[in-house]
């Protein structure tokens, strides 16, 4: 199946042009920032759906997001999540308030869209989707690549067995450039802030769960080195399929934002290549010349932000599944964990390793 969230987008509220029109989907947004007007921008754009109100405590920044989509502001996210008017929240807030805001956001009975990560603490994740069971909410965790139409292809073909038994996969996922020091001293790591997003790819194209890591890195930047954090990464992945591959993380690429995975089977191969503003390609008498991929990931995942909310306004409208669950959000900060483990000791670690079971590890705990 190869669905568009961006044909949803557009249909829904299309279907609604009958006589049964249902009523608006009615959504309140925490984050005034970058990626929540990402999100307001998508919502607005669709029919039978409109952001009501954005929480932020910046007045400045929250009054002119709100006036931007036609919605009130509050610098108070819970008085938000406690308006009965609202029927899903979407998290856009820095990582440290996620968890707390999920929790409250399923205690009040809204659905919920969360950026990743959930928390960049295994217990606290634990404990937020413990509530989230117990309240029978709702969650989507923020992974747009699970929404690109490309990535969605290459998953689509490996479950219809196009090419065989997976044995081998590479996933290159590079940023143009480094952000600023201050922003990787408070980002958790190379491994929790950039590379969850390749470990939840690898799951999502091909079908395995990661078992096991093992990494091999450096520091070439500036700002990485004050940071005392790597920029240059590459782990080898062990997976329950059987399969094994490998990850290639950069801060830096002189050529622009890029993002390739290539899945290799037994009967064949899926590759997904970088996108670019356009497709032309010039050739003259002295070299063939194509556009450059896209140098920011909001252009280059502008389409799969909309499928994020496309997915959210239909799970609140039909009542369906979350199609990226907690536990989706979970297994990435485990193999992150593992990750830095391999990195600092200079060997593979299982994911068993750092996972907790009760406040410890699994290998303890099955000790």
């Amino acid at each position: 199946m190869v669905s568009s969230m961006l044909a949803r987008a557009a249909s829904l509220g299309m279907r609604r042009g009958l006589a049964t029109a249902p009523e608006t989907v009615k959504v309140g947004i925490i984050g005034a920032g970058r990626i929540g007007q990402v999100h307001a921008k998508a919502i607005s754009g669709m029919q039978g759906a409109e952001v009501v109100t954005i929480a932020d405590p910046f007045e400045k920044f929250g009054k002119k997001a709100a006036a931007d989509f036609g919605a009130n502001w509050t610098p108070n996210w819970e008085d938000m999540i406690a308006d009965d008017n609202i029927q899903g929240i979407v998290i856009g807030s820095p990582t440290p308030f996620h968890a707390e805001q999920i929790i409250k956001s399923a205690e009040a009975g809204k659905a919920i869209m969360c950026e990743k990560p959930i928390s960049n603490d295994l217990a606290t994740i634990d404990k937020c989707l413990d509530v989230v069971e117990k309240t029978n909410a709702r969650l989507l965790i923020g992974f747009q690549r699970r929404f690109d139409g490309n990535f969605q292809q290459v998953r689509e073909q490996v479950q219809a067995g196009a090419i065989g038994e997976v044995r081998m996969f590479q996933i290159n996922s590079r940023d143009p450039a480094p952000p600023p020091a201050e922003y990787l001293a408070n980002s958790g790591g190379i491994f929790l802030d950039m590379m969850s997003h390749d470990f939840d790819q690898a799951r999502f194209c091909t079908g395995g769960e990661i078992e096991e890591v093992f990494v091999t890195g450096k520091a070439f930047e500036e700002a990485a080195q004050e940071a005392n954090d790597l920029d240059t990464v590459l782990v080898t992945l062990k997976m329950s399929n059987g399969s094994f591959g490998t990850i290639g993380n950069s801060r830096r690429c002189a050529y622009g934002y890029d993002q390739r995975i290539e899945v290799f089977g037994s009967k064949g191969a899926l590759s997904s290549q970088n996108r670019a503003p356009h497709t032309v390609e010039l050739s003259t008498d002295s070299s063939i010349a194509n556009a450059l991929p896209y140098s920011f990931f909001m252009d280059r995942y502008a389409a799969a932000y909309t499928g994020v909310m496309a997915a959210f306004v239909e799970m609140i409208r039909d009542g369906t599944a979350p199609s990226v669950t907690g536990a989706d959000g979970r297994a990435p900060i485990v193999a992150a964990m593992a990750a830095a483990k391999s990195y600092a000791e200079g060997r593979p670690v299982r994911l068993s390793e750092v996972d907790i079971v009760d406040g410890a590890s699994q290998s303890s705990a099955q000790a």
